[in-house]
């Protein structure tokens, strides 16, 4: 009897035991994973819920996100059991970066791996980080055979109908709007990272992916079966997988605004850096012809003007783009190279990277960095020739043979001291701390397009002000920033507004793309700003804004804090920030701010900060801004 009582006890106990009681919280107690899975005898799929403490009220973000992997030989996702809980493993690493919105950073998590196997006894394991500013998990499992491929990942965030959340559809360079709706309803049912969400007021959500290794293939989110269920869907419909596997970490980043906007949780979760010296990686401004002059490149006399421009500005380089391989009127690439040596300016030159989309007819030089023994000759021709980095433009999606290509271009590159700049490419993922000859990656609308439609025009400052809090969290934005005349199509922000940029988008090589005469007709304060301005950052901070509406951005280099401000509406606005938010000694600060006029400047030097209260008050006109210095 007392047995039989024991027994019926125990299956009562497993009958209803759920993981749900397991938890994992970051180190400040903040943010609270449980992991929702079956236990005992019973299998199902397993599901996070992910809550957020704010101002000592728990606030559940998501609930059911949907978690499991399906391989053409193994069904890992709704029919799984908890076996075991690893016990609570303490992520504490410090990292510098040389690039990026921060020097010193700190990848502090709390880690646990939870172990499931279905009824066939296969086994996955979930790992899963908690971090103050966000979560990371993912996918780990081994005894795989020799032909096998993953086919679906089931993961899938759970976004209810009225939540806000700027999205944009997915396209394979990752050039399109962040906008903002409440429903997840649309013509349009693929969307890309990073998806920014506000679940409840003043509690923000971005989700994306980190860490993308050899032989993964990136992914972005689908919800065509449900509106309200954001799926990970694999760009690979079969990705082969061998041996022990790891997935790239899935990212949420969670907390206020400012939380988003400084974190570096996609480089915390990445790879280090691979090398050791990195004395010859040199972030810096650098003049473009391409905004301007379309086809400019293959024009030498035009390039020696932006040769001449990056000299009087101080850059330390120029980027000469495509068809510079047809280069004439008096001279050759080789003497543009020569005469920029002799300017004390490093070229950077475009190349196609002729994947299968743009083949012949398309714009050159063509067919030169696919193959090894071809990209590595090329790599030592431009090293001999004292080219010191290259863009290459024109990827084709994200599976597993593209991120390789990407990876495959990096790592020679360094053999070659060259730096990388992608273009029409894939988002950064992290790559910036592995490789960090990597300066800067597109994937973003950005300025050039006034070169191509008039869409830019009315839609900029509100897309301007978007980007900090979705795009560029995740990485470096080579969005082209800093024009003062116009291009093919005009623009309509201020002239505070577009030097604001400049500072507001992060981006190891700044390429400031306008003309040489409009840049010298600027006001001599505002070509001293452009001439000394940092590229890479010791600290970021978020000092006021709202998706679409505005930014008030402060980045420090050294001692000094450059503020930039953007308006994003089309009336007029006051844009603030508080001064106690910018640590150390402050004496005079620099205003550059919207003058009566969209092209013109109310400029303010050297003004004694005393004379200021704690909080600065800055009027600008519609789609205005400004910038700032604080010394």
């Amino acid at each position: 009897m007392r047995q039989t009582i024991i027994l019926l006890l125990l299956i009562s106990f497993l009958s209803s035991c759920k993981a749900g009681n397991d938890q994992l919280e970051s180190p400040n107690g903040k943010i609270i994973v449980h992991v929702n899975a079956e236990q005992g005898n019973s299998f199902g799929q397993t599901s996070l819920t992910i809550s957020y403490i704010d101002a000592g009220k728990k606030r559940v973000l998501f609930e059911n996100l949907l978690t499991g992997l399906k391989t053409d030989k193994k069904n890992l996702t709704d029919s799984m059991r908890l076996i075991s809980i690893s016990a609570t493993k303490e992520i504490t690493e410090e990292y510098t970066m040389i690039t990026g919105k921060k020097s010193l950073c700190s990848n502090n998590a709390n880690e646990q791996t939870f172990n499931f196997t279905n009824q066939d006894n296969e086994s996955i394991n979930l790992i899963i980080r908690a971090y103050n500013d966000g979560i990371t998990f993912r996918y780990q499992f081994d005894g795989i055979s020799d032909d096998e491929q993953i086919i679906e990942e089931s993961t899938t965030y759970p976004i209810a109908e009225g939540v806000k959340r700027w999205s944009q559809p997915y396209y394979i360079d990752y050039e399109g709007f962040y906008t903002l709706t409440t429903s997840g309803i649309s013509k349009n049912s693929h969307w890309s990272y990073p998806l920014l969400l506000e679940p409840t007021d003043s509690v923000f959500a971005l989700i994306t992916e980190a860490n993308i290794q050899r032989n993964q293939c990136g992914s972005q989110l689908k919800n065509d079966l449900d509106p309200t269920a954001y799926r990970v869907h694999l760009a690979d419909e079969k990705l082969p997988v061998s041996g022990t596997w790891l997935s790239p970490w899935r990212v949420v980043i969670i907390g206020s605004l400012g939380d988003i906007v400084e974190s570096t949780l996609i480089t915390d979760v990445s790879e280090p850096s691979v090398l050791g010296d990195t004395e010859w990686i040199n972030p810096g401004p650098s003049a473009w012809i391409y905004w301007a002059y379309n086809n400019g490149s293959n024009d030498y006399q035009i390039v020696k003007e932006y040769i001449d421009l990056a000299a009087e500005m101080n850059w330390p380089y120029n980027l000469i783009d495509w068809k510079w391989n047809e280069m004439g009127n008096g001279g050759s690439v080789d003497d543009a190279v020569d005469y920029a040596n002799e300017k004390g300016i490093k070229t950077l030159l475009w190349y196609n990277s002729s994947t299968s989309w743009n083949g012949e007819g398309a714009p050159g030089p063509l067919f030169v960095l696919n193959e090894k023994n071809s990209r590595v000759n090329e790599y030592r021709k431009l090293k001999e020739m004292g080219v010191s980095g290259i863009k290459v433009d024109f990827f084709n999606g994200d599976g597993h043979k593209e991120m390789n290509y990407y990876i495959d271009l990096l790592e020679d590159a360094i053999d070659h001291e060259l730096l990388i700049n992608f273009h029409g490419a894939t988002l950064p993922r992290g790559w910036q701390r592995t490789y960090p000859n990597l300066m800067t990656v597109e994937a973003v609308y950005g300025a050039e397009w006034y070169n191509n439609r008039p869409i830019l025009t009315d839609r900029a400052a509100r897309h301007n002000a978007t980007l900090s809090f979705t795009r560029n969290v995740v990485g470096p934005m080579d969005y082209t920033p800093g024009t003062f005349s116009d291009s093919q199509h005009p623009h309509i922000t201020s002239h505070g507004h577009e030097l604001a940029l400049t500072v507001v988008f992060e981006s190891a090589l700044q390429h400031l793309p306008d003309r040489p005469e409009s840049y010298r007709s600027l006001p001599e304060p505002v070509r001293n700003f452009l001439s000394t301005l940092p590229v890479s950052w010791d600290e970021t901070k978020l000092l006021n804004g709202y998706p679409g509406e505005s930014v008030v951005l402060a980045r420090r280099k050294g001692d000094n804090w450059f503020i930039g401000g953007l308006n994003g509406t089309d009336e007029s606005r006051t844009l603030s920030f508080d001064i106690a938010e910018l640590t150390g000694a402050k004496h005079t600060i620099t205003l550059f701010k919207d003058g009566p006029e969209q092209r013109s400047f109310t400029i303010e030097e050297d003004s004694d900060l005393s004379e200021y209260s704690d909080r600065i008050n800055i009027e600008c006109l519609p789609r205005g801004g400004f910038a700032a210095i604080i010394k």
